[in-house]
Formats: structure tokens, C-alpha cells, sequence
């Protein structure tokens, strides 16, 4: 995770965020995150070692998070529009790009096919690749607001309520299905 994200919370300028799960409200977003980060609020970690039919359909769910971030790791890695952050862009335009840059990789990866013993050379110019915006740096302004923010990131009690919500929110979408799973295959 890139740490200028966290920064950008601190310092009040990452969006504004609300939404509801389980009946309770939340003021911050968050990140899918392994067990190496914190339990801040902003971030919310898979179960290491699920015992309950709930917890395991958790770590199940979140389990997709490796798959996204590896694909969008190969993506980034042939599309240089995509290491830049894309805060500045409409959602529709976002939305444009990750389905060009995707159909692009595929018929790349089909024409490709045939030659994989090739040698696959993915280095190319990257000098003329500049953020399309600048990260400030210095004094904060309004410093008291950046402690407020700092106070409400390292709250374990909203880190551990959030968890609890996502998962019974999780549980409630998808439990039933995956107790018919999970029952199916005890059969076997």
C-alpha cells in the first residue's frame, strides 16, 4: 500500500467518505490489508486462522483481494496510465480505461500466444512518466483536524467494530449459499 494514501487522510485531503454496514454508520473509508498492518480503522484484515463458518466466509471473500491486486499489478506494469493516481479522473473515465488497458492485455496475451519462449521485454522509456499531480509538501494546515484524523485512523475499537460489521454483513449476503457449499462437500 502506498503510504502518501495515509498521508492524504492525515492531512484531510483523500475523499470524503460515508457509508452504512450492519445498521452502523462509518465516516472513513478503508483498505483490505494482511495481517502486517495495524488494526487501524482505515484498514481491515482477513481472519489468519478462521474457526467459524462466518469468519472463514470472511477470509474467503477477501481472499479476492490477492487476485485483484495481482492483476492489477500486471496491468499497471504494461500501462503506464495506470501507476498514476487517479483521483483527478471521473468515474466513468476510470471505468473506460480499466476495460481499454484489460481488452488491450488480452489480445496482447492472445497474440503473444504463440511465442512464448520469446523473451518478453517490458522495460521502456519511463522518464517522460510524470504524476499527474503534485503531493504537497510542508507546513499542514489546520494541524488540529490532522490529529483528529490521526486520533480516528488509530482507533482499534472502530478497526475491530468495522471487522465485526463486514463480516455479519458478508454473512448475511452470502452465508446461506455458502452453508449449501459447505454442507455439499461433507458429503463427498
Amino acid at each position: 500500500m502506498n503510504v502518501l494514501v495515509v498521508v492524504e487522510v492525515l492531512q484531510g485531503r483523500a475523499p470524503e467518505v460515508q457509508f452504512m454496514v450492519n445498521g452502523n454508520e462509518y465516516n472513513m473509508g478503508y483498505y483490505l490489508t494482511d495481517g502486517i498492518y495495524p488494526e487501524w480503522a482505515t484498514f481491515v484484515k482477513s481472519v489468519p486462522r478462521p474457526l467459524s463458518a462466518k469468519d472463514k466466509l470472511f477470509a474467503q471473500k477477501q481472499g479476492a483481494r490477492k487476485d485483484v491486486e495481482c492483476a492489477f499489478g500486471v496491468l499497471q506494469a504494461r500501462f503506464a496510465i495506470l501507476r498514476n493516481p487517479a483521483r483527478m479522473w471521473q468515474s466513468e473515465t476510470l471505468s473506460q480505461i480499466m476495460y481499454a488497458c484489460i481488452i488491450l492485455h488480452n489480445m496482447i496475451v492472445e497474440d503473444e500466444r504463440d511465442s512464448y519462449g520469446a523473451r518478453k521485454d517490458f522495460d521502456y522509456d519511463q522518464e517522460n512518466t510524470a504524476p499527474m499531480i503534485q503531493y504537497q509538501q510542508g507546513a499542514i494546515n489546520e494541524f488540529a483536524r490532522m490529529l483528529e484524523i490521526n486520533t480516528a485512523i488509530h482507533d482499534r475499537s472502530t478497526h475491530r467494530h468495522l471487522k465485526a460489521d463486514l463480516t455479519e454483513h458478508i454473512w448475511q449476503q452470502y452465508g446461506n449459499n455458502y452453508m449449501e457449499q459447505d454442507s455439499g462437500s461433507n458429503e463427498d
